[in-house]
């Protein structure tokens, strides 16, 4: 898939409400879309589900590109939410980080990250804000979990969005229909393997983020 960019725009106008509420219904849509029919989206369908008309759509998006764009940038503040508001909420460190695993796969990241990969501008100053954010918010929650003794001292945050995105990522074909319905539980079972104390020696080293960022 070639790579479409979002070019730095000058700041846009505060929406009014109801605007705000048509760009947010728009990028929820797109977001299902892109999970169930992959990169070459309908923006046709993503409006009929935001129950938007098109020129509406086309007045917030300019083209699919920015549309995915805003999309990537959109998952990564939700998930940057969940882990903010699991490590102030929970006086458990490790209950903190339960938390965070289990809503950030109700994004379904694992299915969203192959289609938006190498399909977006990395070097945008949303993106690169969103994701210095996201990379912040999680690594204070592995840390407050590694302070506390609850969690495992030889993995890194790499190790846990590796084991995220690959448990939320759909199974190809239509084999195992009812594929999410396993996706918690078995969340569960890779939580169990990150409390401490570890019950075996782990190969290699800790992934960090900077090692999912290197290319082949």
């Amino acid at each position: 898939m070639g790579a479409v960019t979002a070019t730095a725009q000058p700041a846009r106008p505060r929406l009014r409400a109801d605007a705000l509420r048509n760009r947010e219904r728009i990028v929820a849509a797109a977001r299902e879309v892109l999970v169930e029919q992959g990169a070459e989206i309908s923006l046709d369908e993503i409006a009929r589900r935001a129950g938007v008309g098109n020129a509406t759509l086309y007045r917030h998006f300019a083209d699919r590109g920015e549309l995915v764009h805003h999309v990537t940038v959109s998952v990564m503040e939700r998930i940057a939410d969940q882990a903010e508001v699991a490590l102030a909420e929970e006086p458990d460190a490790f209950a903190a980080l339960r938390r965070f695993v289990h809503a950030a796969a109700e994004e379904r990241v694992g299915a969203l990250c192959p289609l938006l990969s190498d399909g977006i501008n990395k070097e945008h100053p949303d993106h690169i804000a969103a994701q210095t954010r996201l990379e912040g918010a999680i690594s204070a929650l592995m840390a407050a979990g590694r302070d506390s003794g609850q969690l495992r001292a030889d993995i890194d945050v790499g190790d846990l969005m590796v084991a995220l995105t690959q448990l939320t990522r759909p199974l190809p074909g239509g084999a195992c229909v009812n594929f999410d319905i396993f996706v918690h539980r078995h969340l569960q079972l890779f939580l169990d393997g990150l409390a401490a104390p570890g019950r075996s020696v782990l190969s290699g080293s800790a992934a960090t983020l900077e090692d999912l960022k290197r290319r082949p």
